[in-house]
């Protein structure tokens, strides 16, 4: 298939606005007035509950990582130069489809869950160290966003120092993730700064427990 329809694909498929969808159809509302503004699955956890937000943030892991098997439909050997950067310019169609997403306004979220999804799918080892990296953030102090920001800086050191990944366009696509995520968390790191950043529930109850 032609590789330039294969991105185009991709980023139709990012552009799934899921947490729009799930509160329009389901709940009545536009996630987008409500809470943080943002279309995306931590948003949707803290305004519709936990069974939407899990919803929201599996059905746009899945679109990161359908994005990347899109790679299948072409002659590119696995493992080969050509498959990998094929793979990296569809996952970040993909995760910008879900930031400016075309079925919702170019209103979409931070691409976080979908660029977990295209990670999985290109080297799932990497993916599951950026969530443990997340939990232990997430377990420390809460913040979601503080996790979120934490494990795509981590990305390009597992990428550079641990992982020690050949491919430059993947090494590149690695910080440029990371300046991204940053990018588009600077309202969530004003409110950290300020003191003003709204926590999480998760591990409280454990906690307290404890105590």
């Amino acid at each position: 298939m032609n590789i330039a329809i294969l991105i185009v694909l991709a980023y139709l498929i990012g552009s799934i606005p899921t947490a729009v969808w799930v509160s329009k159809w389901m709940y009545g509302i536009d996630i987008r007035e409500h809470g943080s503004g943002n279309a995306g699955a931590t948003n949707t956890f803290r305004i519709l509950g936990k069974n939407a937000g899990i919803g929201v943030m599996i059905v746009d892991m899945l679109k990161g990582f359908i994005a990347v098997k899109l790679s299948l439909f072409t002659h590119f050997s696995p493992g080969t130069e050509q498959l990998v950067n094929l793979q990296v310019f569809l996952g970040l169609f993909a995760v910008l489809g879900h930031i400016f997403p075309i079925w919702a306004d170019f209103r979409g979220g931070k691409g976080i869950a979908t660029l977990f999804g295209m990670i999985l799918s290109i080297q799932p080892e990497v993916a599951v160290s950026m969530v443990g990296v997340f939990i232990f953030m997430l377990f420390l102090t809460r913040y979601v966003s503080l996790s979120s920001i934490t494990a795509s800086v981590a990305f390009p050191i597992m990428i550079f120092f641990i992982f020690h990944e050949p491919e430059l366009s993947y090494k590149i696509f690695a910080i440029a993730t990371a300046f991204l995520v940053v990018l588009t968390h600077h309202k969530n790191i004003n409110r950290l700064l300020n003191g003003n950043e709204s926590k999480v529930g998760i591990f409280r109850k454990r906690r307290d427990r404890r105590n």
